[in-house]
């Protein structure tokens, strides 16, 4: 049910990979002009359904006519750092809100959430920070940007050497190994799970407003 703005394994050309692999970025090369790189840093996403918001002014009633403020999150970029033993990454966002009464000056607060998951599913750390938009006399629409930020240990994310060795052993033509793909191994993919770190972010929705995410 996630959306994940990228995937772990990001699959492109050698060439390019030559030119933006990293240290600390493991490049594996298949020998058919395409590599897969594992990094340090998580991947960074908006799950399904938390990208927007939607506030009403009678409670209940979420017909189009009562919607006070909607909100959405929009230009989620990441940035990481993984030369230090706690590996950095930090995401900046983008909010863009309409009011539907634009009488008056007006702030509004909307909470959102820092998830970082481990193997796809146990959540390893998670805060809750805030959002402020403020509307001019007479404007609909308001414009913020947000930050989250998180920190993964270095050696949880790393693959461990023996784990690597089977990864990257040269393999001969005609050898029975040749033909078989190391990502395949369930020691490999149990081993790449372990390390695969996610950083959600989203608003903090009520269930109510999740509700009429997913139904609307």
């Amino acid at each position: 049910m996630m959306l994940r703005a990228r995937a772990l394994f990001a699959l492109t050309a050698v060439a390019a990979l030559s030119a933006c692999s990293q240290k600390g970025e493991l490049v594996i090369d298949q020998g058919v002009g395409i590599a897969s790189v594992l990094t340090l840093c998580p991947a960074v996403g908006i799950p399904d359904y938390t990208g927007d918001v939607t506030t009403f002014r009678v409670p209940g009633d979420t017909t189009a006519a009562n919607i006070d403020v909607s909100a959405a999150m929009t230009d989620l970029r990441a940035s990481c750092n993984d030369t230090a033993e706690q590996v950095y990454s930090e995401a900046t966002f983008t909010v863009n809100a309409r009011r539907t009464d634009t009488r008056g000056a007006r702030t509004v607060e909307l909470p959102y959430f820092i998830t970082v998951l481990r193997g796809g599913s146990a959540v390893v750390a998670k805060r809750i920070g805030t959002v402020t938009l403020t509307f001019a006399d007479g404007q609909d629409r308001a414009t913020a940007t947000g930050k989250a930020g998180s920190f993964v240990n270095r050696a949880d994310a790393a693959l461990p050497e023996d784990i690597r060795e089977k990864i990257t052993k040269r393999r001969r033509a005609g050898d029975a190994e040749a033909a078989l793909d190391p990502l395949a191994d369930p020691e490999v993919k149990a081993a790449i799970a372990r390390t695969r770190f996610e950083m959600l972010v989203g608003f903090q929705l009520t269930e109510d407003q999740l509700k009429y995410n997913v139904t609307r």
